[in-house]
């Protein structure tokens, strides 16, 4: 444990950074001295300056006092709330909101005894006014006159609860899948949004599934290589078209016969690279398909056609001219955008100014292609919820972002630099992880109202009726490792979560969906509790659901409210956990930090005491191994809990074993871009899955039949 100074200590706390936390030993543990003092200067701290704590100390004391209003004000509609405002001392104040609908109240002052003060030679007063309790949910904005002064602000109003619109009230169950590794037989050799749509179709309406929940679809680099983690976009704001189908588009059904003749071949290439390796070859495929897609684009659009795709580029606005902008410029100077030339680095220069006005058309090719996605994506959501799924599309938002993406060149000023987002270590990855993600800054966030992070969650919830938030905890605090320092040297750092979370809600109220928090790993027991009290839903995976005592838990035991599953996309499917494939891998990458044999032992001891339960329950016969009866074993636990959402991994339906991705490595293992496949390794089209004579097996148990 770090001897820290007490008074670095208190400064950090005012900044929203940790000096200390449970490790998951249950050791409690203190971050260095250069660890505080490295994320005080990423949240903007002049730490190099002689008296830069004295400074600090200031500006934090003084900071909401020299604030006529709030930078922005986030409050629950079941909440009585208030509003403080700082004006002259004796001045008058008046202070009205405006709805989004126009309509305008007036605040009514009510008492406070806090004195006046004097800061930089001027006597500030505080006044307190009562907020509306009828407020309506919304994104409003309140406004300040003083004498002929005049200020305004953003009033968020958020609903106190999401839960589940539209789901009976018994639980429902859906799949989880890797889209790019589930491809028909018409696919280019990774899955799309055809594709998706057909599972939907195959899995709602023969096996009564309410949901499919996809990875994030989140764009990636228009160049290659392209990133295979769907968990490292370049933006979280706008999708990948490599899950377009060419031929779905409409200008394909009547292009000329030269162009479907480029689609055609196209394809082909697209699929001879993907059978000829060993796994999902993103770069050749996208490279075919952008190809064909330019070659589509270049196919004269229908009037109303044109109508619908201009009234999108005006709806979406300057984001989509910026993300397109970045597209083309990455195609000019490529994908890190560090290395561009020093004027494109700036959004908003002259020179990329000139650039868009030069190459005008690759701009509007990179902004139809996002209009065609999100056509594409509607009609995934809309076919799955016409086969009878009640949810339909669950879309997966990642935690963070590349730090040579988009959204860090359009939105520098919201990410601190010098650190990045990680995890501490835990059981499964003993030294720690770095994400190699830039996080967002608090006082950034809320300094603009939240916007990008609104801005986000809006248009992922667009077009699907759930939405999973990976990692949710990091609305709460993420672990920021400055640069130069190891995982285990890390920190955490505090979000305005009433905020973060509210906006989430509210885009779920608006949208009629649903939301599940990713709230695995080291998590503090009232964030659970606070986002249950919102409606939020856990998550559970039956490999970790234990008591106090290590014990697993009853299945009457578990969360009502939370998706349940055996298991997770960062572990192996069920076969392959049960033969500990996983700590065989984590062995033969050096991930370990004790012998291959304790773990081992660990794991089976960890496995066994599931299986006991099982066997208390009725479920196995004593000294069962065969894994195929016991994974069906374990889904019939699965189905006596009370969770509300049951999820089931293709890949346990299919039979493979293969993990898709290994925390702690990037290239170590191929990561995301692992075919689905059937337990002898061979691949899997949606077409032969739907005749498996196993497929039904799981189903049949979540739907009760068995």
């Amino acid at each position: 444990m770090s001897n820290l100074d007490p008074r670095l200590a208190q400064l950090a706390d005012l900044y929203g950074v940790s000096t200390e936390f449970w490790d998951w030993k249950g050791q409690h543990r203190r971050p260095s001295h250069e660890t505080v003092v490295a994320c005080l200067s990423a949240l903007g701290v002049d730490v190099d300056a002689p008296d830069w704590m004295d400074r600090a100390f200031k500006v934090a004391d003084e900071r909401t006092w020299l604030r006529p209003l709030p930078t922005c004000v986030v409050v629950r509609t079941d909440q009585p709330s208030v509003v403080d405002v700082h004006v002259d001392a004796g001045s008058p104040a008046q202070v009205w909101v405006r709805l989004e609908d126009g309509v305008t109240e007036t605040l009514s002052q009510i008492d406070n005894d806090v004195p006046d003060r004097l800061l930089d030679g001027r006597l500030i007063g505080r006044a307190t006014f009562k907020l509306p309790d009828h407020l309506p949910c919304g994104y409003h904005r309140l406004f300040l006159s003083s004498d002929d002064h005049f200020w305004e602000t953003s009033l968020i109003a958020t609903p106190p609860w999401v839960g589940t619109p539209g789901l009976p009230q018994a639980p429902v169950w859906g799949l989880m899948t890797q889209l790019y590794s589930v491809c028909g037989e018409s696919s280019w050799g990774l899955g799309d949004f055809t594709d998706l749509a057909d599972l939907a179709v195959w899995a709602g309406a023969t096996q009564q599934a309410d949901y499919v929940l996809t990875n994030p679809l989140h764009a990636a680099e228009v160049t290659a290589p392209m990133e295979p983690s769907p968990y490292f976009p370049v933006t979280r704001r706008y999708i990948n078209p490599i899950y377009l189908r060419p031929e779905a588009i409409e200008e394909y059904a009547v292009a000329p016969q030269v162009t479907r003749d480029i689609v055609a071949d196209c394809r082909r290439q697209a699929c001879e690279a993907t059978l000829a390796g060993a796994g999902i070859d993103r770069d050749s495929v996208w490279a075919a398909k952008k190809t064909a897609l330019l070659a589509i684009f270049e196919v004269r659009r229908r009037i109303p056609r044109q109508m619908e795709f201009d009234a999108y580029v005006a709806r979406e606005g300057e984001p989509l001219r910026r993300h397109a902008t970045w597209c083309a410029l990455s195609e000019e100077h490529g994908s890190r955008w560090r290395a561009w030339p020093e004027d494109l680095q700036d959004p908003t220069s002259q020179a990329v100014a000139d650039f868009v006005f030069r190459h005008s058309g690759r701009v509007a090719f990179y902004m139809w292609l996002q209009w065609l996605c999100d056509l594409q994506a509607r009609h995934a959501q809309v076919t799955a919820v016409n086969a009878g799924m009640r949810l339909g599309v669950m879309s997966d938002l990642a935690v963070g972002i590349n730090a040579e993406g988009e959204e860090i060149w359009a939105d520098a000023d919201m990410f601190s630099a010098g650190v990045t987002v990680g995890a501490p270590p835990d059981a499964y990855n003993q030294s720690g992880q770095d994400w190699r993600q830039p996080p967002w800054r608090p006082d950034q966030l809320e300094q603009s109202a939240y916007r990008p992070f609104r801005e986000m969650v809006a248009a992922i919830m667009h077009n699907c009726g759930g939405l999973r938030v990976d990692h949710i905890i990091g609305l709460f605090r993420l672990w920021w490792i400055p640069r130069g320092m190891d995982p285990t040297q890390g920190i955490y750092v505090r979000y305005n979560h009433e905020a973060l979370v509210g906006i989430l809600a509210l885009e779920a109220y608006r949208a009629g969906a649903t939301i599940i928090g990713e709230d695995l790993g080291t998590v503090e027991p009232w964030v659970r509790q606070y986002l249950a009290g919102r409606g939020i839903l856990g998550t559970s995976i039956l490999w970790f659901e234990s008591d106090d005592d290590g014990r697993p838990l009853q299945p009457e035991q578990w969360r009502g409210l939370c998706l349940a599953s055996v298991t997770t996309h960062d572990l192996p499917p069920t076969l392959g956990y049960l033969a500990h494939d996983h700590v065989a891998l984590r062995y033969r990458l050096g991930l370990l930090t004790e012998s291959l044999e304790d773990e081992i032992g660990r794991d089976a001891a960890e496995q066994g005491s599931v299986l006991h339960l099982l066997e208390a329950r009725g479920l196995i016969q004593a000294g069962e191994h065969d894994p195929h009866t016991i994974m069906l074993a374990l889904y019939r636990f699965l189905y006596q809990t009370p969770s509300k959402l049951k999820c089931v991994a293709l890949t346990d339906m299919v039979g493979e074993r293969r993990i898709q991705n290994q925390p702690g490595t990037i290239n170590e293992y191929p990561n995301w871009r692992v075919p689905l496949a059937d337990e002898a390794g061979r691949r899997l089209t949606l077409e032969q899955i739907y005749s498996l004579t196993s497929i039904n097996a799981i189903p049949d148990i979540l739907n009760g039949k068995v």
